[in-house]
């Protein structure tokens, strides 16, 4: 549930579960998450004999944005193989309950809870690797889900 207070909470500390109850396993550590953005569509609608040419408007299809997670590569395959698991054809196999919870400052809280219902992964990508480079070498996994619940 969400706790309310008067100064903003920060965006660094935070935990994933991907649907495994690992939020405390390292392959369930991300560097960022791109939380998910939602909305309603606008269905504009009028009779013939509406007095006023301005039309109603009724809310229509909901649309969710996908979620990107992004960590330091750490040798598992894990996110790899669950996208490899879609790719194969087994979508209903793999569509998991991700949850994405924001922390306080200290860890000692939930603040905020993020879940995707149905998540499946539509994209991997692995790391650029550059021998001149210092940067970190991420992996990237983009999910789509069927229903966003926040609390």
């Amino acid at each position: 549930m969400a706790v309310e207070r008067d100064q903003p909470y920060r965006n660094g500390n935070f935990r994933v579960d991907l649907g495994a109850g690992e939020s405390e396993s390292l392959r369930s550590q991300f560097s960022v998450v791109v939380l998910p953005e939602a909305s309603i569509e606008a269905i504009e609608y009028r009779t013939g004999g509406d007095r006023s040419n301005e039309p109603h408007k009724l809310p229509g299809r909901i649309r969710y944005r996908d979620v990107v997670l992004r960590r330091g590569l750490i040798g598992s395959l894990d996110l790899y193989r669950w996208w490899s698991q879609v790719r194969d054809g087994d979508v209903v196999g793999a569509r998991r309950t991700v949850t994405m919870q924001l922390l306080n400052e200290d860890h000692s809280e939930v603040v905020m809870t993020w879940r995707l219902v149905h998540a499946w992964p539509t994209k991997y990508a692995s790391p650029t690797l550059d021998a001149t480079g210092q940067d970190v070498a991420m992996e990237e996994l983009v999910l789509a889900y069927e229903r966003l619940e926040i609390e």
